[in-house]
């Protein structure tokens, strides 16, 4: 039986999405982050040396990183439902929104989330102006750009097109939708970007995806907040 190795609040959701979408018989080993650090636990490491989840288990094959395990499921499970026919133009859209997703639109926002934490972090009074010119200077110069830059890109797609590979849902729109959840439960970005923040709601009222929230616990940016 496939075997996934799941983080609360994690990329790991949606390979539970995935595993739901597909019908799969499958187990789960639940991992819950460290309160205070938000960090995975040490006994992820005994899975795999990273000790990242998500991590999967199918029979003699091990296999860490989202993109790589959605490609696996999707090729080994979900030719005929998820994928589109091979080397295609669609194809190779779902080959680039495959990587794109964590290659490109990820980075800058986990970048913003890095930074929300500096500014929340308790710091002695006469170093809080330091910290939050810093983060303003970063915010103005390079991430604000980056996040509108990549979040119009995607809109723009989405403003044509139903899904992003092809005319039906597929795997790239699950490996998608983490960090467009992480965006729109920015309530800023949500307001700004109207077509994603609908295109998301769409993902998150699948039956399967509303299987594997059941299924995985709490998820901060599930349909209501945390789940």
């Amino acid at each position: 039986m496939i075997q996934l190795h799941h983080l609360n609040n994690s990329r790991s959701q949606r390979i539970l999405w995935l595993l739901e979408e597909l019908g799969l018989d499958y187990e789960i080993k639940h991992y819950r982050r460290d309160t205070g650090t938000q960090l995975a636990p040490e006994s992820l490491r005994r899975v795999h040396p990273l000790g990242k989840a998500p991590v999967l288990i199918d029979g003699g094959i091990t296999l860490a990183e989202s993109g790589a395990i959605i490609d696996y499921l999707a090729q080994t499970y979900g030719r005929q439902t998820l994928l589109p026919i091979h080397n295609t133009p669609d194809w190779w859209d779902y080959v680039y929104w495959l990587h794109y997703a964590e290659g490109s639109l990820m980075p800058p926002l986990l970048m913003r989330h890095v930074f929300d934490k500096v500014q929340q972090a308790s710091v002695p009074f006469f170093v809080r102006p330091i910290v939050n010119r810093i983060v303003a200077g970063v915010d103005k110069a390079f991430l604000y750009n980056q996040m509108k830059t990549h979040l119009n890109f995607v809109a723009d797609h989405l403003s044509c097109h139903d899904w992003f590979a092809g005319n039906r849902f597929g795997a790239a729109d699950i490996q998608m939708s983490f960090p467009l959840e992480a965006a729109m439960h920015r309530s800023e970005l949500a307001d700004s970007y109207p077509r994603l923040r609908a295109y998301v709601s769409d993902l998150q009222a699948r039956p399967a995806y509303l299987r594997a929230l059941k299924a995985g616990g709490s998820y901060l940016y599930g349909p209501k907040g945390e789940v």
